[in-house]
């Protein structure tokens, strides 16, 4: 079944890039492209996608809020942020709000497509120096006090095991044949988990399950 995309963008020449790199991919299905934050919104309840590669910078609203309307309305559509938008303070806004990847638009059409079928397998695809801002970031906060208050947030059993297969290196398909439940519904557990260990990533919400006594 082809990956269904839907593509944010208000700059004509990134918006034909990233359309042809997606219909140029026989596994992709480019379900719409559109310029504005509202048309993205209306078209993700009439053509759900899998993927929503989304600019930041848009003419009617911010795309953070895009990302935070698909977190809550459509919770196994997977964000891919395409744009020109390199500092800490715009990586953060949109990852904290959802995202989960994040390229510069310097990538080419082949970096493309190949991010949207890692962030579809359950991949964080990220562009190698955003990577390094958030490697700092983090070894920046590995040298303050830890909180040692306990998480709010408690995952299910269901949860649990889902991300004990994870942990073992299983694929959303193989989760799901083994779960008896769709990959959609993987997904969409898998976004509900990252959500709750405020995570971005497999590895870090393994890691952060067995910091936290989970695993």
């Amino acid at each position: 079944m082809k990956i269904r995309v839907l593509i944010v963008e208000d700059e004509p020449e990134f918006m034909r890039r990233f359309s042809n790199a997606v219909l140029a991919d026989p596994e992709l299905s480019l379900t719409g492209a559109v310029s504005t934050g509202a048309a993205a919104m209306a078209l993700l309840g009439a053509q759900p996608p899998d993927v929503l590669l989304l600019d930041l910078g848009l003419p009617d609203m911010d795309g953070t809020e895009v990302i935070r309307y698909v977190a809550l309305h459509h919770s196994a559509c997977d964000v891919l942020v395409v744009t020109m938008f390199g500092d800490d303070r715009h990586v953060i806004a949109a990852l904290e709000a959802g995202a989960t990847g994040y390229l510069l638009k310097d990538a080419g059409a082949d970096r493309i497509a190949t991010s949207i079928h890692e962030l579809h397998a359950g991949g964080s695809p990220i562009s190698p120096g955003i990577a390094r801002r958030i490697l700092t970031r983090m070894r920046t906060a590995t040298t303050q006090p830890r909180d040692e208050s306990p998480r709010d947030a408690v995952l299910t059993p269901r949860e649990t095991e889902l991300l004990r297969l994870t942990a073992k290196g299983l694929s959303f398909d193989a989760i799901g044949q083994l779960l008896e439940i769709s990959p959609h519904t993987v997904v969409a557990h898998v976004k509900k988990i990252y959500r709750k260990l405020a995570v971005h990533s497999r590895g870090e919400a393994v890691y952060e399950a067995n910091q936290m006594g989970l695993l």
